[in-house]
């Protein structure tokens, strides 16, 4: 089983073992990672089932939009990861060792910024059918992906992955694989990797900057807008609120990160700058949204979700 050292020291937490796998019977491997992710796809997916059924849609809404958007976002999210990591797959002569290290997303390997644009076209799909308004529907999905986000970068410290550069606060997290990682990036010294060995330097703890601030944006757009009517004016204001908090937030965290997927090595990182992007969107799109609300009238909310009437033909 891969076993990895961690500790805190300067927290006061000593040295203890991380498992990335939960148990194996014969063949059969169950990581953490996997078990994080999943839980925190179901909880997303609970709380927007008691979205939905506060906006008027159905358990078959829910059932069309989860078997479209789920699985989307899951080969999205590793597709968009693979594509700028494939070096590290590819295994020349060898196209089924290749795919096998591909498929294997329990080992890590899952860009959330893939799952988002794959996810998003199969729910764009899902409401052009069904006749939903799709702003409305991405005002309902867009906390359930941030709280899905701040559970599932847990997985990424099971395999003691997703870190930063190094430092000496006192939150830094400190593990001998941190420690020649950083040394065999060239991050830190000879001298410093003995130092980093004895915990007096340590990585950046970037999955928990990410988790915390996704469970800090989770709880202020709930409270001020979905259960706070009054603030909700427009249909896209949540998810223009969630381009604008996690591109923030995911702009100056991936800026930490040793990890990175670069667009051109040493220059940009491709997060980083789909992050800019997104916040730039968000900030775009909300003043475009409430100045036609507040100047025209247009664009108010509705809590209900309305289909379109089937019109009934007379005999």
């Amino acid at each position: 089983m891969k076993e990895n050292i961690v500790s805190f020291p300067g927290l006061g937490i000593d040295e203890f073992t991380v498992k990335a796998v939960a148990f194996k019977i014969e063949e059969f491997t169950l990581t953490w990672y996997s078990i994080i992710i999943t839980f925190g796809i179901l909880l997303a997916v609970l709380y927007v089932w008691f979205r939905f059924k506060e906006a008027g849609l159905t358990i078959d809404d829910l059932l069309d939009f989860a078997l479209a958007v789920i699985p989307s976002g899951v080969v999205g999210a590793r597709l968009y990861y693979v594509i700028f990591e494939f070096d590290h797959y590819y295994v020349e002569g060898d196209f089924f060792a290749t795919l096998e290290g591909i498929v294997q997303i329990w080992n890590g390997g899952l860009a959330i910024y893939g799952g988002i644009i794959a996810g998003g076209i199969a729910g764009v799909i899902v409401a052009h059918f069904k006749k939903i308004n799709l702003l409305r529907i991405l005002d309902i999905l867009a906390p359930a992906v941030m709280m899905a986000q701040a559970i599932g970068r847990w997985g990424n410290f099971t395999n003691v992955e997703a870190f930063g550069g190094p430092t000496t606060l006192p939150w830094r997290m400190c593990s001998p694989k941190i420690a020649r990682n950083l040394y065999y990036n060239e991050l830190i010294t000879n001298d410093e990797y003995f130092s980093a060995l004895a915990g007096e330097i340590g990585a950046h703890p970037t999955f928990l900057y990410e988790s915390l601030w996704n469970i800090i944006g989770f709880m202020v757009i709930y409270f001020v807008f979905v259960r706070n009517k009054k603030l909700h004016k427009i249909n896209g204001q949540i998810f223009y609120c969630y381009l604008i908090w996690y591109g923030l937030g995911r702009s100056w965290i991936e800026g930490l990160r040793t990890d990175s997927l670069y667009l051109i090595d040493g220059v940009i990182r491709v997060s980083q700058l789909i992050a800019l992007l997104s916040l730039i969107a968000g900030i775009t799109l909300m003043i475009i949204g409430l100045y036609r609300y507040f100047k025209h009238g247009k664009g108010e909310m509705v809590l209900k979700i309305e289909r379109p009437k089937k019109e009934v033909k007379k005999k």
